[in-house]
């Protein structure tokens, strides 16, 4: 039994370390300029996840600016995030792009992209459960 859970141990990073979300190195920008950062996708089907843009400054929280379904180039911003950010993306190089525009200094952080699953559900499957009698 084992040698079983060793091989699909195996099996599952072999899987895993095939997906990276490769982003731009970083960059110095003056204020009032425009920064454009990419997340290259590889290792799955750019149409079967949604990417995530988070940045985290410098001793603060994480802060999320938004996520697009891979394939619709149709952003969706968190209401902090939606005058001078866009995202983009080009399916045919698997890339989606976090544009800044009219940079200051308050835009110092470290940017991420991160990858969700998509997922659909049924809502008309949901049921609650009855609550248990004790007989």
């Amino acid at each position: 039994m084992k040698q079983t859970w060793s091989l699909v141990f195996l099996l599952f990073l072999q899987v895993w370390s095939q997906i990276k979300l490769d982003q731009s190195p970083n960059v110095v920008k003056r204020p009032g300029e425009t920064v454009k950062m990419s997340c290259v996708i590889s290792g799955y089907s750019m149409t079967s996840y949604s990417i995530h843009w988070i940045r985290q400054k410098p001793g603060r929280a994480l802060e999320w600016i938004g996520w697009m379904y891979t394939g619709r180039n149709s952003p969706t911003y968190s209401s902090s995030f939606q005058d001078r950010f866009l995202m983009t993306e080009v399916v045919s190089s698997s890339s989606q792009y976090l544009e800044i525009s009219s940079l200051t200094a308050e835009d110092s952080a470290v940017y991420f992209c991160a990858r969700r699953s998509t997922v659909t559900e049924d809502s008309e499957a949901a049921a609650q459960k009855p609550p248990q009698t004790s007989e």
